[in-house]
């Protein structure tokens, strides 16, 4: 009867180790892909189109896809934004230039790059699986759910530009300052039509 339990506990230990090492073989690899955002990126598209044709071929799974672009969209919120938020927290640490005299300080992320790709190639992975599950195939008139998702699209953006504007920020590396304002005109223009 000792010897049950004990090898109960040696297949629980054994099988712990070997998850402990295969997360380790999954972190490694993922570091590795650190410094090659564009193949990162191109691998991400792939997950989508693969997704997409899924989803066309199935003609379902639209809440799945619904949520899918909640969700993609949050991370996107989270990718243009501040760090410290001029708005909600000032704060003692950097902060974002406001005036052109004030000092250069660095556009720092709220959600970084490598995050933002790992947590949308994680979300449309997920979303590949839960299409093989007639559990999440939600029957729904999908133009209302991609009409919604436009406008929510839309008004998120249209918030954020202007967060961008009043702060006076682009969250990218255009090169010289003078580009930023050509973006900007071009952004209000586009958003005030």
């Amino acid at each position: 009867m000792e010897g049950v339990g004990g090898d109960g506990a040696s297949a629980a230990a054994a099988l712990n180790q070997q998850r402990l090492e295969l997360s380790k073989l999954f972190q490694y690899y993922l570091d590795k892909t650190t410094p090659h955002a564009t193949y990162r990126w191109i691998g991400t598209f792939v997950f989508a189109l693969l997704y997409a044709l899924r989803v066309y071929s199935v003609q379902g799974f639209y809440v799945v896809t619904y949520g899918l672009g909640i969700y993609v969209l949050n991370l996107l919120i989270g990718f243009l934004s501040p760090l410290v938020d001029p708005e909600l927290e000032p704060s003692d640490g950097p902060m974002l230039p406001t005036k052109g005299s004030d000092e250069f300080k660095p556009f720092i992320r709220r959600l970084p790059e490598f995050k933002f790709w790992y947590a949308i190639t994680k979300a449309f992975c997920v979303a590949f699986v839960m299409t093989f599950f007639s559990l999440f195939d939600v029957p729904v008139f999908w133009p209302i759910l991609l009409c919604y998702w436009i406008v929510l699209f839309v008004l998120t953006m249209r918030r954020q530009i202007t967060h961008m504007i009043k702060y006076k920020y682009v969250p990218f590396n255009l090169g010289k300052q003078v580009n930023s304002l050509v973006i900007y005109v071009v952004v209000y223009i586009s958003t005030s039509i």
